[in-house]
């Protein structure tokens, strides 16, 4: 054991004075020369070193340099910029005054993909003929680019990204690893942060590449990409997963496509494929399915009290209020930047609380008009499709929605568009709405439009038709009382069409059909102002005891009865006097139309005056 301690001792003394001797005989200033050329002649770009290189020998043998830049040729600004760079080197090559480089790292450093850090063409250079190939010889540098680095570090830097539209993106903490164990098979590590429109996304990715046809082409397999996306309109924890795909980018033709697409977003699972092309204007194609898909989640929105009543369907985020208003600038909408298609299949949907299965949508981007021609899906004990149209070509945001729906429960309509859950049934619906903005908040103000509509097994909640109209007719008149309510549902099947003007929505005539009751009713309700004004014709058809010539009465002529107010405190008026009083007038003329006729004799002109005032 002594002995082998004591060969350690003498290795490790050995190499440090081997190490100790290099440092002392080798300048690493004297490869500043050639690591300038060979970046030069790798790549076309040209490194600058500002400062004295340094050796720095434990725990790894490195020279260590001041600040530093790479620049592209004809180019304003360096492509790369940093504080600080450092070279681990193999130690043997020394030996024989050679360089051979481990791992590159770069610390604090700026990576500026911008219009002024892109090579420029020099104004002397020759051009080449109309029609030739896009790569003149000028650009055999760049066809034998190589990636020639076994190791590549970048720590805490800043990552600069001009778009086409000319803003920039700033990609903050930047963190990269690039590791080449076989020729140009490098396994990417990659972590950062991005702020913008008050968005924060942190962002993580393991990836394998594919650089053995760069530059004309890179595939990559992305092993897991770990997200994190946070903003004052989404729920306060943010978006958050993982996903794993596999990447191409042909770079020749701008081409890209993702494929074996993983994708979770909170609750939510997507998978499937997205493809496309950038460019003067990118194309973007997805074929996407899901299993779960929760936009309440995604979306931010949650169930708030609303008062005493019902609960209001509300975004989860603090949004300032410019960012609830309706949209009146489409100039940077993502729909005028490109164009595409999306096919898109849900097993399970959640939106605004409502429970929907086997969705089916597929939309189309041409020129900032966006056609959804299929949109349709069940839930809710029903069906629905709603294809339409959403034009962002001018400042606000056009919309056109022609909505059919068979057999859905109303109550979840109402409660996830925040209206006071007073009716129940199953909703038929076909119409045609058109207007400005694409939210709630438009709906409410800015829409217009008709449709037909039936509700079967109709019932309103606290508001028992036929009980209002017996209990008055009981407290005007002691000749017919109802029969009571013994509990039994009084199911109405309903009838009739609507308008929606700014918010009003209209019924000119609706017509139920019951066992018991038949009504007809015509009036507005205001979304915006929260009331209602309605007239009901109610006829009650049954359930009644007493005098047999006011009950066919009753049977026969409907009863006023108006519906008026705020939601919050409604308020009725039932005219069943009138009604009476007009039901003793007749009974009074009947009776003296006897009485003349029995006694001819005794009848004069009071009497028929009398008559024909009644």
């Amino acid at each position: 054991m002594k002995r082998f301690i004591t060969t350690l001792a003498i290795l490790l003394v050995v190499v440090v004075s081997g190490m100790t001797a290099l440092v002392m005989l080798v300048n690493p200033n004297d490869f500043r020369a050639y690591m300038v050329h060979q970046v030069e002649q790798r790549s076309g770009y040209r490194l600058a070193f500002n400062g004295d290189l340094r050796w720095h020998v434990w725990p790894q043998l490195s020279i260590l340099s001041g600040p530093i830049t790479v620049t592209a040729p004809g180019a304003q600004q360096p492509v790369v910029s940093a504080s600080n760079m450092r070279l681990d080197v193999d130690l043997l090559p020394l030996l024989s005054h050679q360089l051979s480089v481990k791992q590159v790292m770069l610390k604090g450093a700026v990576i500026r993909l911008t219009q002024d850090s892109e090579s420029q063409r020099a104004a002397d250079a020759p051009v080449g003929p109309a029609g030739s190939s896009a790569f003149s010889p000028a650009d055999d540098v760049a066809r034998g680019w190589k990636f020639d680095i076994s190791h590549l570090r970048i720590a805490d830097s800043l990552l600069v990204w001009q778009q086409a539209n000319g803003e920039q993106l700033n990609v903050r903490d930047l963190n990269l690893t690039l590791d080449q164990n076989q020729p140009r098979q490098v396994h990417v590590e990659f972590s950062s942060r991005v702020n913008r429109d008050q968005r924060e996304l942190h962002l993580s990715v393991s990836s394998d590449l594919d650089i053995s046809n760069y530059p004309q082409r890179i595939n990559a397999s992305i092993q897991s990409l770990d997200y994190q996306l946070k903003a004052v309109d989404l729920p306060p924890a943010g978006i958050e997963g993982k996903a794993q795909m596999t990447a191409r980018w042909d770079i020749l033709t701008q081409r890209f496509s993702l494929n074996d697409i993983l994708l979770n977003a909170n609750d939510s699972q997507l998978s499937g494929t997205l493809s496309g092309t950038f460019g003067g204007r990118p194309e973007l194609l997805a074929d996407l399915h899901a299993n779960h898909l929760d936009l309440d989640s995604l979306l931010g929105l949650t169930e708030v009290a609303d008062g005493a009543t019902n609960a209001a369907v509300q975004p989860g985020g603090h949004a300032p209020v410019i960012a609830r208003m309706p949209v009146t600038d489409n100039a940077h909408n993502v729909l005028n930047a490109l164009d595409g298609q999306l096919t898109l299949a849900v097993d399970r949907l959640r939106w605004r609380r409502m429970q929907m299965n086997n969705v089916r949508l597929h939309a189309a981007s041409q020129q900032g008009l966006l056609t959804v021609d299929t949109l349709k899906g069940t839930g809710e004990g029903g069906s629905f499709s709603l294809p339409g149209t959403v034009d962002v070509r001018s400042a606000q945001t056009k919309v056109t929605l022609a909505p059919e729906l068979k057999q859905v429960a109303i109550t979840p309509l109402l409660k996830g568009f925040e209206l006071p859950e007073a009716v129940s049934g199953s909703l038929s619906l076909q119409g045609h709405f058109s207007g400005i903005g694409l939210n709630l908040a438009a709906f409410e103000h800015q829409w217009q439009g008709q449709a037909e509509l039936s509700l079967d097994d109709a019932q309103y909640a606290g508001l028992d038709l036929m009980q209002m109209v017996q209990r008055a007719v009981e407290n005007s008149s002691d000749k017919v009382h109802g029969k009571g309510d013994d509990g039994t549902p009084n199911p109405q099947r309903l009838r009739g069409s609507a308008t929606l003007n700014n918010g009003v929505i209209s019924f000119n005539q609706l017509d139920a059909r019951s066992a018991l009751l038949n009504y007809s009713a015509s009036g507005s309700i205001d979304l915006a102002k929260r009331e209602l004004d309605v007239l009901f014709g109610v006829t009650i058809t049954g359930g009644w005891n007493g005098d047999s010539a006011l009950i066919e009465r009753l049977q026969r002529l409907p009863v006023p009865l108006r519906i008026y107010g705020p939601w919050s405190a409604v308020n009725y008026n039932l005219k069943v006097d009138q009604l009476l009083r007009q039901q003793l007038r007749d009974e009074v003329r009947q009776r003296l139309d006897k009485w003349t006729r029995d006694n001819p004799d005794k009848a004069n002109g009071d009497v028929k005056k009398l008559i024909n005032d009644l």
